[in-house]
């Protein structure tokens, strides 16, 4: 067995970390912020503006593109450590407004009916999830297989 886990350290398939999590953080934020474009960043306003947000119009556009335009970002590997600021900012908001109230379990169960089960309010589980990984990302950067690494290649032959 270690010899299976220090083959594939020495050909440094470790590089393949950061897109995996790039792949999957990526995609979610896109998934979140094509949600609310595509029910109106309007819809999302109102639910800012029953928690008290500052701004809620303006702030649900700035959310809804934060979350479209950085998650692209991320998936790509374009400025990850750069794109992870603002989708931590996001998180904490999202955290600390909403999921916070519904303690740490993503996922709860409260019943079961005749379609299936029957889920309560998300905790704040998957927030700290989505953090620890961009926060993975800022330390190991975007991995060999992103746009970073090509303009990081582009500049060094220059």
């Amino acid at each position: 067995m270690l010899n299976i886990i220090f083959s594939v350290a020495d050909k440094n398939y470790r590089q393949l970390a950061p897109l995996f999590l790039r792949l999957a953080i990526g995609f979610g934020f896109m998934a979140h912020g094509w949600a609310k474009l595509s029910r109106g960043p309007e819809t999302f306003a109102k639910l800012l503006t029953v928690l008290h947000l500052p701004a809620p119009h303006l702030m649900a556009w700035i959310s809804t593109m934060v979350e479209l335009l950085g998650g692209c970002a991320l998936f790509t590997g374009t400025l990850v450590s750069l794109t992870a600021v603002p989708l931590i900012c996001t998180m904490l908001v999202a955290m600390f407004t909403i999921h916070i109230h519904y303690g740490y379990s993503a996922v709860k169960t409260i019943g079961v009916s005749p379609q299936g089960p029957l889920f309560g309010p998300p905790g704040y589980e998957i927030n700290l999830l989505y953090i620890a990984g961009l926060i993975s990302l800022i330390l190991t950067g975007a991995g060999r297989f992103s746009v970073d690494a090509l303009i990081a290649k582009s500049k060094a032959v220059r």
